[in-house]
């Protein structure tokens, strides 16, 4: 499955339709079609900031894209939309917890077997007060 990319703009959640590569070099910002793969040193941009791209004083805008649209979802992004849906239909309810099991009682004074109750390495003893040293 094709996953969108969001803007790189701090903040913005658009689907990105552009790359944007700056030439150190040549002084040159690069606006593309979005590339293939996120590179970590070029920006990926949506509609609304590729259009309102400015470059640094003294730089070039190069902008080798006639005309951007937002991309709408794919074949593939609805296929798997509705897979994903079909998939969480059919998942069974989670079972509930197990019931805790009694546990033998503790050395010095003994609670009634029924009382005391133990979950993994957990136990629970009725009636004891924060202190009194159980």
């Amino acid at each position: 499955m094709r996953s969108v990319r969001q803007c790189s703009r701090t903040a913005c959640t658009h689907a990105a339709v552009a790359t944007l590569t700056y030439v150190y070099a040549d002084s040159t910002a690069v606006l593309g079609p979005l590339a293939q793969n996120a590179e970590p040193h070029s920006y990926d941009l949506c509609v609304e900031h590729a259009e309102r791209l400015t470059a640094p004083r003294g730089w070039e805008v190069v902008r080798l894209l006639p005309d951007l649209q937002a991309a709408a979802p794919s074949h593939d992004d609805l296929v798997a939309l509705a897979e994903a849906v079909r998939e969480a239909g059919r998942r069974r309810p989670a079972e509930p917890a197990p019931d805790l099991a009694p546990v033998a009682p503790a050395a010095g004074a003994a609670p009634a077997p029924e009382a005391t109750r133990r979950r993994g390495h957990l136990r629970v003893v009725p009636g004891a007060a924060p202190g009194d040293g159980r």
